[in-house]
């Protein structure tokens, strides 16, 4: 609003585009009335009682959730009415902390969900388009941590459909720029809307790898007055995208902050690291740990995973722990690898992944890499390189990426 009231162009749709997804209720209402689908729910509630009361008519299991929530905080699965006042309590409490209002509310609990959400580019002339969609249900604490297009479990009519559906959402609240319509799918392949992000998100590399669109060169194009192409996108392959995290999963996924010793960044064809760290950086412990979202990109979601594969085995930090084991566990457990998998798949499995997920090869792997960097420093002379240099974080030799046409 005030870019409006300054005459600046604010690279991204309205504010009150922003102000109704924003809020979950509305979101939910206006789609309601717009015709998409809205997973069975409630209102704010006003107190305990009446959320007894819906609960009891919905059904149990129920998900109370923020209003203004987001990332799963504030918001907590309740199977039984005994549990009930207390998640009450702390879904309100952790909502207040997180968004400053402790307001909840109560949607029907789905079990097996798919996660899985559409990209869309609207322009200022009514044009929507979506970019297909991206498969979001590996989470863990309802944070997404890996992410991959084409969803498995969808097929072309199915896609379709669920495409229409985004666009028709999009269109619904007038919405201008880049942003994404999120759906749950359930065991019987009957999808809902849950929310729509109104900004970028960090998956979308996946989506600019398969379709060969910069999607922030476009959201520039848009906020220009610039029109987008009402046909629909070409795809090509597939990709997925694994967050590396600067967390400790042996520790219960403690925070690692602290100085990186050394660093080497995985390449290869189809590889796309989009990173903001390097040798030398301290992480702090003050912000989320993420550090580098890795994309891989193959003519089918085998080479795809693969090459994944690969390049989390290439992906060397020195100085800290990172989740970069435990992300190779998932890919190569039999649930994954099948793509038959849902948002409880790390909840399922934890203890078996986790099993597996120790210090041995990453610390060997390490330390020949600690080894070999200060040979090559010693051959070079660059081993006494002055600790006082500032190096910029965004100096990636792979930073430049290519994505099909």
């Amino acid at each position: 609003r005030r870019c409006r009231e300054n005459d600046i162009i604010f690279i991204g749709p309205s504010p009150e585009a922003i102000e109704l997804m924003g809020l979950k209720t509305d979101a939910r209402h206006h789609m309601g009335q717009a015709g998409v689908p809205v997973i069975p729910g409630t209102e704010p509630l006003d107190n305990l009682d009446i959320c007894r009361q819906k609960a009891e008519e919905i059904g149990y299991p129920v998900l109370i959730k923020a209003v203004a929530g987001g990332g799963g905080k504030g918001m907590r699965m309740v199977s039984t009415p005994e549990v009930l006042e207390r998640a009450y309590g702390s879904a309100g409490r952790e909502a207040k902390s997180a968004f400053g209002d402790q307001r909840v509310y109560i949607e029907k609990y789905l079990s097996k969900p798919r996660h899985i959400e559409f990209q869309i580019l609207a322009d200022l002339n009514g044009n929507v388009v979506h970019l297909y969609e991206r498969e979001c249900s590996v989470q863990r604490r309802h944070q997404k941590i890996i992410e991959e297009t084409p969803s498995p479990i969808l097929d072309e009519e199915m896609r379709s459909r669920m495409g229409a559906v985004a666009i028709e959402a999009a269109r619904a609240c007038q919405y201008t720029n880049a942003g994404t319509v999120e759906f749950l799918v359930d065991e019987r392949r009957n999808f809902y809307f849950l929310e729509m992000n109104t900004r970028l998100q960090v998956e979308h590399p996946i989506t600019e790898m398969i379709t060969g669109i910069d999607i922030v060169e476009q959201q520039i194009h848009i906020a220009q007055g610039g029109n987008i192409s009402p046909d629909p996108v070409s795809r090509k392959g597939a990709a997925l995208e694994c967050r590396i995290y600067a967390e400790d999963p042996t520790r219960d996924f403690l925070p690692s902050p602290g100085l990186i010793k050394g660093l080497t960044d995985p390449g290869g064809p189809g590889v796309r690291n989009d990173s903001g760290v390097y040798s030398g950086y301290t992480i702090p412990m003050e912000y989320d740990p993420m550090i580098s979202k890795l994309v891989t990109w193959g003519t089918d979601r085998n080479q795809a995973l693969n090459r994944m594969l690969r390049a989390l085995e290439e992906f060397r930090l020195l100085g800290i722990r990172t989740n970069i084991s435990y992300l190779r566990k998932i890919l190569q457990h039999p649930g994954f690898q099948s793509g038959d998998y849902d948002t409880l798949f790390i909840e399922n499995f934890q203890q078996e992944l986790l099993q597996s997920t120790g210090k041995g090869d990453e610390t060997i792997a390490l330390s020949a890499a600690a080894v070999l960097s200060l040979i090559s420093g010693k051959k070079t002379g660059t081993a006494s390189r002055d600790k006082n240099k500032k190096v910029s974080p965004w100096k990636h030799s792979n930073r430049t990426w290519k994505v099909p046409r």
